[in-house]
């Protein structure tokens, strides 16, 4: 077997995932990255997107937001707003939340507002996110 790294991904509300893992891929700002066994130590700040790990050559994911991942000796932590995996998202929810921010978007567009342009737009960002993560799944 190959060697494997310790994920963890933590939320407020507790641990979502605490396992060995092959390779983690994650959506940085400073754009998408991947981590193996015995990585180098580094800090990154998280965005709003698709967090995947293979295990044994099964491949799961979530639908992550904000935060940070630290790694460090052999394990990569996320400390994240929200987790949720792909198995779990309702998609006719998630399509019901992109269309009610990209008509947020439009409105707050017309009227110059800029703080509910922002909010809209992370509200699309995380639908988009929800509905990649259900199709990954």
């Amino acid at each position: 077997m190959a060697q494997q790294i310790h994920l963890e991904v933590v939320t407020p509300a507790g641990a979502v995932v605490s396992e060995d893992v092959d390779i983690v891929n994650a959506p940085g700002y400073g754009g998408d990255f991947g981590v193996l066994a015995n990585h180098a130590p580094f800090l990154s700040t998280i965005k709003v997107g698709l967090l995947t790990y293979e295990q044994n050559k099964d491949r799961h994911s979530l639908m992550i937001s904000g935060g940070f991942s630290e790694v460090s000796n052999n394990k990569i932590t996320f400390l994240v707003e929200s987790a949720e995996f792909g198995k779990d998202i309702d998609v006719d929810r998630a399509m019901k939340a992109k269309e009610r921010a990209e008509k947020r978007l439009a409105q707050a567009a017309a009227h110059d507002d800029t703080f509910n342009q922002v909010r809209a737009e992370a509200a699309l960002q995380r639908a988009l996110a929800r509905m990649k993560a259900s199709k990954v799944a």
